[in-house]
């Protein structure tokens, strides 16, 4: 699974300017009467943010907004954090999974949780950025990944769609196999999309959470991964997918459908332009991953988009006008011009975004928050535990160790944090 940059064309010495020319927090002794200035380091690109803060200052003439720019996700965080270790942090700024904890404990933040413009903005995305109630991030959109199918080639072994369970996703592969086409393969260089997925599922139908299970003691990864990790590594036992899929990215996955060599990939719709492209003929749409067994859900891999954070330490003035920028990123107007520049899933309710017609089958899925990644919804040591369990994945499905290994790999490596 691969997530969109994007900023992919801004140089990181670009960004690097951007961010020296605003260094400091707020505009203070030169504005105009009446006009408060406010900073914001942003990781949506200039070249869509800009259009955005133009329409904010020309509804609100009383605030300023200076932005400056820097690239998700490695530099942005580190830009960030020395701004924030340095006191001089922007008065509005992006929470990410990757800071939501140091930003949140360390006092930071603001809690939004009283404010009206979060109103109307799906639970799912404000609770990825709180805590015990509390909000501290203002998510207006979401991204997912799921299957992309090759519609033609379904056709040819008698189906319209991807099935709904794992036994049935199978039995097509197997079907699509016998007829000599490559029925599935699925990118390994990061958390596998179908893990994900299943995992999601079955932490929506628990309270308390499966993730709350396991991280407060009550459970552990091998209690709560192994069925899925299993389930997922038949796909590899029973030879419907290549193990050299390990050697692969995402890139290299989606060339292999854009040629038309393979009925089935994960992905999102970052890939709709690139295949598009690579192929104008090529007939594809996408679905939720299947369900791991009859009892459980179609899913999507996925999380809240980043949200807007106010910084605690800004005086009460600039908070105000903080807020005062993100009720107004909230209103149907500026969702709606975010969208058109971004082609985000938008998820308020004033507000039903457009999508590529193929994407169509996620929206109400991503809308309604059935969409779930481990390294956000876990609750310490996310980097590591990614790390390893992208690693022990991989191993698995090299047959060097079995399912239930990878599992208890996490529980050592969560009790070491």
């Amino acid at each position: 699974m691969k997530r969109r940059s994007r900023l992919a064309g801004l140089a990181a010495v670009a960004a690097s300017a951007a961010l020296a020319l605003t260094a400091c927090s707020g505009g203070g002794s030169g504005d105009a009467e009446g006009v408060t200035t406010i900073t914001f380091l942003s990781w949506t690109g200039e070249e869509q943010m800009e259009q955005v803060i133009d329409a904010f200052e020309e509804d609100h003439p009383e605030v300023r907004v200076e932005a400056s720019y820097a690239p998700p996700v490695a530099e942005y965080i580190q830009a960030l954090q020395t701004r924030v270790l340095s006191g001089t942090a922007p008065d509005v700024f992006v929470i990410a999974a990757e800071n939501k904890t140091n930003l949140i404990e360390g006092g930071h933040v603001l809690d939004l949780s009283g404010e009206d413009f979060v109103e109307g903005v799906e639970p799912f995305n404000l609770e990825t950025y709180g805590r015990d109630g509390k909000y501290y991030g203002l998510s207006l959109s979401s991204w997912a990944a799921g299957y992309i199918y090759n519609k033609d080639l379904l056709a040819q072994v008698g189906y319209e769609t991807v099935p709904e369970t794992w036994d049935e996703f199978l039995e097509m592969c197997r079907k699509l196999q016998d007829a000599g086409i490559t029925p599935f393969l699925e990118s390994v260089d990061q958390m596998p999309t179908t893990v994900s997925a299943w995992i999601g599922a079955k932490n929506a139908d628990m309270e308390p959470s499966l993730d709350d299970q396991i991280f407060d003691g009550e459970s552990t990864f091998a209690e709560q991964w192994t069925p899925a990790l299993e389930q997922y590594n038949r796909v590899f036992e029973e030879g419907l997918m290549s193990k050299d899929v390990v050697g692969l990215d995402g890139d290299q996955v989606s060339g292999e459908f854009a040629n038309g060599r393979v009925a089935v990939i994960n992905g999102g719709p970052w890939f709709i332009a690139s295949l598009r492209e690579a192929n104008p003929d090529l007939d594809f749409q996408f679905s939720l991953v299947p369900a791991m067994d009859e009892s459980g859900t179609p899913f999507a891999a996925g999380a809240a988009a980043p949200g807007y954070a106010i910084n605690a330490k800004s005086d009460e003035a600039k908070q105000e006008a903080a807020k005062t920028f993100l009720g107004w990123l909230a209103e149907p107007e500026a969702v709606e011009l975010f969208q058109s520049l971004t082609n985000d899933v938008t998820v308020t309710e004033d507000f039903e975004p457009p999508v590529d017609p193929s994407f169509e089958p996620m929206v109400e899925p991503i809308r309604n928050g059935q969409l779930y990644l481990p390294m956000i919804a876990w609750k310490r040591a996310e980097d590591v535990l990614n790390v390893e369990a992208v690693a022990q994945i991989q191993r698995m499905i090299r047959g060097e160790v079995q399912p239930e290994q990878v599992a208890e790999a996490l529980d050592t490596k969560l009790a070491a944090s």
